[in-house]
């Protein structure tokens, strides 16, 4: 299975885990990053995520 995340999806670990919507989304994220980590599924990149993440002010988020 290949797998495609937007840039939200990168990002939703570093928001505010205490609205239970976003500690899901985050989990769930995490949770498919394992699952690439562990080679259980394919993920797939595109220059346009690497030029919306080049935008980000957060320099820690930045990193592609």
């Amino acid at each position: 299975m290949r797998v495609y995340l937007d840039n939200c999806c990168y990002n939703r670990p570093f928001d505010d885990w205490r609205q239970m919507r976003i500690k899901l989304e985050a989990l769930a994220k995490l949770t498919v990053q394992l699952m690439m980590y562990m080679r259980k599924v394919d993920f797939v990149w595109s220059k346009i995520l690497d030029y919306e993440i080049s935008f980000n002010p957060d320099p820690k988020r930045r990193v592609s």
